[in-house]
């Protein structure tokens, strides 16, 4: 992998807001366009088999879980318990994720994986491919993620209750809101009639026992980019037991053992030394270089690196009551100062290209740059 500086295309703003892309810079740049990254096929084909690798360890480690009764790790509710179980017992449709990787010394490791509210999936998708298409259309990026989308949405209609298929954020959130939309496009692409409402407008009828939309129609079938750990916590959530229309949310609440750290040291005690994990463990004990996570932290709060005993990096926020997991300590490679993390998609179950986000330190913030890459 090689980083590269260019010049940016003249008048990029205007470009990338053309294509929707309007959270481009907020008091800091976010897309970066006077970099980008090379990488050669054969990490190409590493970071695709790690991908389908590491999906398919997932899928074991959730049936592990459920097998073992390990909620309790988790922090799950025990009402909502049977609920997972029944999702994931009856396949409820699912459609992408994100796995955050460390591509170094050419070896591929699962940092964590974002199962159920990924974002960045417009710039992967859309954003750096029109980039490549100005800087040099003869190159190529490892980045099917658009025909995924609309491919599996068409295979997914089948699945589905015969419904209008509704997408959900909160307002006011433009970076959630961009990506709900260029999903919600996707499946329009599908085929299906579909219908935006945010989340805090999503109605409840209880004499009916059903979730309903602004026009008093029945939401079957609804996408969502808010998370299921958020809508626990809240009386909305609990309606879902109650719902007699089984409404399909997409992602599926087996996607909670996944998007939650404290399956890292599940993988790690399933599969000991595979090639493209780190250790990990719930106690710190057992490591002496590594860096604490909480179970459900995000964009990356509340990390503590440790190195050799010393406080090596630490961020803060308002995460970690859940609790704490530690990760073996690999650092990212390091260009300069400039730390990529390699963001790889899974669409359909299948790996489907990548983007990736740089930071100043080894910690991927809220305010790491998203740069766009190409296939030497």
């Amino acid at each position: 992998m090689i980083r590269k500086t260019i010049t940016p295309r003249n008048n990029w703003q205007s470009a990338v807001e053309k294509l929707g892309f309007g959270f481009h810079t907020t008091n800091v740049p976010y897309w970066d366009e006077s970099v980008y990254y090379e990488l050669s096929m054969t990490e190409v084909h590493q970071i695709e088999k790690a991908t389908a690798d590491l999906w398919d360890l997932c899928l074991g480690a959730v049936q592990h879980v459920m097998d073992n009764k390990l909620y309790h790790l988790f922090n799950i509710p025990d009402w909502l318990i049977p609920y997972i179980e029944k999702t994931w017992t009856e396949d409820h449709p699912a459609i992408y994720g994100r796995f955050d990787l460390c591509v170094k010394d050419g070896k591929v490791k699962l940092l964590e994986f974002n199962a159920d509210t990924p974002t960045s999936l417009y710039e992967s998708a859309i954003v750096q491919w029109f980039w490549l298409q100005d800087f040099d259309k003869s190159k190529d990026q490892f980045n099917s993620v658009h025909e995924k989308l609309v491919d599996y949405w068409k295979y997914l209609k089948n699945y589905l209750h015969p419904a209008p298929l509704h997408f959900t954020c909160l307002k006011e959130t433009l970076e959630d809101l961009t990506n709900v939309e260029y999903m919600r496009d996707c499946a329009i692409q599908a085929g299906f009639e579909t219908k935006l409402i945010f989340v805090d407008d999503i109605g409840w009828d209880e004499h009916s026992r059903q979730f309903m939309d602004m026009e008093d129609q029945p939401i079957k079938n609804i996408f969502k980019l808010y998370p299921w750990e958020w809508m626990v916590t809240e009386e909305f959530g609990k309606n879902i037991l109650l719902d007699v229309n089984r409404t399909f949310w997409i992602e599926p609440s087996w996607k909670m053992l996944l998007a939650n750290k404290a399956i890292l040291p599940i993988l790690w005690e399933l599969y000991p030394d595979h090639p493209n994990l780190l250790a990990a463990y719930f106690d710190s004990a057992l490591l002496t270089n590594y860096v604490k996570k909480p179970i459900l932290g995000r964009e990356g709060a509340n990390i503590e690196i440790v190195k050799e005993g010393e406080l090596l990096q630490f961020t803060e926020g308002e995460y970690g009551k859940e609790g704490y997991v530690f990760q073996e300590l690999l650092e990212l490679p390091n260009f300069d100062g400039k730390y990529p993390m390699i963001g790889s998609w899974v669409v359909g179950q299948e790996p489907a290209g990548i983007g990736i986000r740089e930071a100043n330190s080894l910690i991927t913030d809220n305010v790491s740059r998203y740069v766009p890459h190409l296939i030497k």
